[in-house]
């Protein structure tokens, strides 16, 4: 059966259905969890700032996607601990948040990807995308989708 989940989350409401299912499935199998965050890439905004104004910009960005990171994948470490549930962190930053989900799978030799669905439809996803929906077309791995 499955032995190590990959469990990207957001921060969201949502992510919190993640965490407690993710967490339930993984005790039950005796698995892994590798909680996941995948933050934007810093937008240089081209406003005319100097390069040192925006290079303190794209830094001060990094460290608030590091700080808001860490914040999400505590919280979940500490959840699956008390479960006892052994857990594993990782954190990205990139634009291609599909891809990176992917990537993290295989990097940390997953078995499942747990992702929730926001379930917005169809012209939800025209606007929005959707994260699980590209995941699933492109992954070898099995995904549990939760909704």
């Amino acid at each position: 059966m499955f032995q190590h989940l990959l469990v990207p989350i957001d921060g969201s409401e949502l992510s919190e259905r993640a965490i407690t299912s993710s967490i339930a499935l993984a005790a039950k199998l005796g698995a892994a969890i590798t909680g996941f965050v995948v933050e934007p890439d810093a937008q240089a905004t081209g406003s005319g700032h100097s390069a040192a104004a925006l290079a303190r910009d794209l830094e001060a960005a990094d460290v608030a996607a590091a700080t808001h990171a860490k914040k999400l994948l505590q919280h979940f470490g500490a959840r699956a601990k008390d479960a006892g549930v052994k857990f594993h962190s990782h954190f990205v930053r990139t634009d291609s948040i599909d891809q990176a989900i992917i990537q993290a799978a295989t990097d940390q030799k997953c078995d499942l990807v747990v992702m929730i669905t926001h379930g917005r439809g169809a012209f939800g996803e025209l606007l929005f995308g959707s994260h699980t929906k590209n995941v699933l077309a492109r992954s070898k791995l099995p995904l549990l989708v939760l909704h």
